[in-house]
C-alpha cells in the first residue's frame, strides 16, 4: 500500500460557480444595455480562463513524491495566468468596439471575488 493520499481540492467548481455567475448575469444586463452585456462578459472570461489554466497546471500533481513537480507547476501556472490576464486585456481593449471600460472591470472584479470566496471556502 503506498499510505493514504490527499484528493486533489475541487477547484473546478470555482470555475463553474463564476460561469454560473457570469452567464445569468450577462443575460440580465443585455435587457438594459448590450455594450455593457457584453463589456461584463468579457471582464468575467478575463478573471475566469487564466484561473482555470492555473488551477489545472496547480493541482495536477499528488504526493509527497511530486514536490518539485507541484512547486514547478505552480510557477509556471502563476506566470501563464499573469500573462493570459495581460493578453486578455490587451485583446478586449484594443479589438472590441464599442466597449464599456468600467464594465470590463467590474466584470473582472465580480469574478475575482467569487474567486477569492471560493478558494476561502473549499480551504475550510
Amino acid at each position: 500500500m503506498s499510505g493514504a493520499e490527499i484528493e486533489r481540492p475541487p477547484v473546478h467548481r470555482i470555475t463553474l460557480a463564476q460561469l454560473a455567475v457570469l452567464v445569468p448575469l450577462c443575460f440580465l444586463i443585455t435587457a438594459l444595455d448590450k455594450v455593457c452585456a457584453y463589456s461584463v462578459a468579457s471582464g468575467g472570461l478575463i478573471a475566469i480562463v487564466p484561473q482555470a489554466y492555473f488551477a489545472a497546471l496547480a493541482f495536477r500533481w499528488r504526493g509527497a513524491n511530486s514536490a518539485t513537480a507541484i512547486a514547478r507547476s505552480s510557477y509556471v501556472g502563476e506566470v501563464g495566468k499573469f500573462l493570459l490576464s495581460v493578453a486578455g486585456f490587451a485583446l478586449v481593449f484594443a479589438t472590441v468596439r464599442p466597449l464599456d471600460g468600467l464594465a470590463v472591470f467590474a466584470g473582472y472584479l465580480v469574478m475575482l471575488a467569487i474567486q477569492i470566496t471560493g478558494s476561502w471556502l473549499l480551504l475550510r
